[in-house]
């Protein structure tokens, strides 16, 4: 492994340099997280679609997770302990769909915008950034070659050739942002009002038949992307990223399929065997004033509702983490925490475990795929009853994305407020978790609230479409 500390240069501006690369992926962490990625160029690329996967073009046999899993463990890397914690391994989104891999479940009709379930790459080279120190590297592992020679050369190509490209990085105030209005040809979403108050109404008549306690339902907002290019993709990432910060970000570029996500909630992060995942459950718009902002967080903090939606997926991911932990060792250090972002409240937990000997980061992936926050409880039937209602597949919406590091380590998030954009289409998906006393016009309301901010995007009012 060759290891290069460079002079440090903004994570977004350095992306810029090598946004227009298929297959490189900036994963961002904005100015409320430490740690920032770039990957670009994988030495092999893995996709999966209705369980059908394909590495590096060719159909190999297998569910998409054993066979990353197998391929993972063809390159184990020791890390370095006084660099940020990835160092080299898989970056990609993995897709609400693939749940289709874990369980029986139904298949929507609607694949409108026609994503792979799962797009992974595997990275050799990484930029690593530690946005409290303001320091940058350059990692070079040299994989996938095997012997000494051919990985050093491999490592040294690969590191001089990103510091060339490195040289052409600029402030991206240099540069016009995205267009206001970019191209995009009208909005429409699978619900109108009154269709999605009578879905959250058929929700809440499940809930007392007895089939779920809670369900997550998401309305999709969907349109045609006019003058779709991977600067102008770039440009609403820059954006959103302005408009919404948040502790993960990330910009996924593969050629014709793109991510632009900045979602605040963490999935799955294993360090040294230590498992954590932080659900969200509760929402409230920011005030316009400090008075009025502290009176919605008070209130989100009181609220029953809140807070019993909020615990009930805390069992659900307890049950899912104990399915890879070690006995007695799956705790809950913080319920129904507040944390604050650009347009909302939340109320956050945290639920830990140690992984079992023997068992992996993709084990975990695998186990607690979808995360329990934006399916429901119980998460089978709640997946159910999401299909039947919204019929249409979510694509990486609500699915995770992330790295998982040749030395074990993974952070992954749940993929929420993410644009997800296909050869001209994009879509993105705003919802929240029903239970027995929700309210359907209120429900309504709050998906407005959560696509405020990406219809901020494209210069349009999110009330022109209440």
């Amino acid at each position: 492994m060759l290891i290069e500390e460079c002079p440090y240069i903004e994570p977004v501006d350095a992306y810029g340099a090598f946004a227009s690369f298929a297959d490189s992926h900036f994963l961002d962490s904005g100015d409320r997280d430490r740690f920032s990625y770039i990957v670009v160029s994988p030495f092999h690329k893995l996709t999966a679609k209705n369980g059908q996967v394909e590495l590096d073009g060719f159909a190999v046999p297998g569910n998409p997770f054993a066979v990353l899993a197998d391929l993972m463990a063809r390159y184990v890397q020791e890390t370095h302990s006084d660099l940020p914690p990835f160092q080299g391994g898989a970056v990609g989104y993995f897709g609400y769909e693939l749940a289709h891999q874990t369980e029986e479940l139904p298949r929507a009709d609607n694949d409108w915008l026609s994503m792979p379930d799962m797009a992974v790459g595997i990275y050799d080279l990484v930029i690593a950034f530690d946005q409290q120190e303001r320091r940058m590297w350059l990692v070079s592992t040299g994989l996938p070659e095997k012997t000494g020679p051919a990985r050093k050369q491999r490592a040294q190509d690969r590191l001089a050739l990103v510091k060339k490209y490195l040289r052409l990085a600029r402030p991206l105030t240099d540069f016009p942002n995205a267009p206001h209005r970019p191209e995009v040809a009208g909005w429409k979403s699978n619900f109108d009002r009154a269709g999605y108050e009578e879905s959250v109404q058929k929700v809440i008549d499940y809930i007392y038949a007895g089939d779920i306690f809670q369900a997550n339902l998401s309305q999709r907002f969907r349109a045609e992307y006019r003058n779709d290019s991977i600067p102008e993709r770039f440009g609403l990432y820059r954006r959103l990223r302005d408009i919404s910060p948040a502790p993960f970000g990330a910009f996924l570029n593969f050629g014709n399929v793109a991510v632009l996500s900045n979602s605040p909630e963490r999935f799955l992060k294993v360090s040294n065997s230590h498992i954590e995942t932080k659900p969200i459950k509760g929402t409230r718009p920011r005030g316009e004033t400090p008075l009025s902002d502290a009176e919605l967080a008070q209130e989100l903090m009181l609220s029953a509702k809140d807070r019993s939606e909020n615990i009930m997926i805390v069992d659900l991911l307890r049950n899912d983490i104990s399915k890879v932990s070690k006995a007695h060792t799956v705790q809950t250090p913080a319920i129904c925490a507040l944390e604050s972002y650009a347009n909302v409240h939340h109320l956050v937990s945290t639920v830990t475990g140690e992984l079992m000997d023997g068992k992996t980061p993709i084990d975990a992936l695998r186990a607690c795929f979808p995360g329990g926050s934006i399916t429901g409880a119980p998460k089978i039937r709640a997946m159910e009853i999401i299909t039947e209602l919204e019929n249409t597949t979510r694509g990486a919406y609500c699915g995770a994305i992330g790295y998982i590091g040749f030395d074990g380590t993974m952070d992954t998030n749940i993929a929420i407020r993410t644009l997800c954009v296909n050869a001209g289409k994009m879509a993105f998906n705003v919802g929240g978790g029903i239970v027995a006393d929700s309210d359907p016009a209120m429900e309504y309301d709050e998906t407005l609230v959560k696509a405020a901010k990406m219809f901020e995007l494209f210069g349009i009012d999110v009330e022109e479409l209440a």
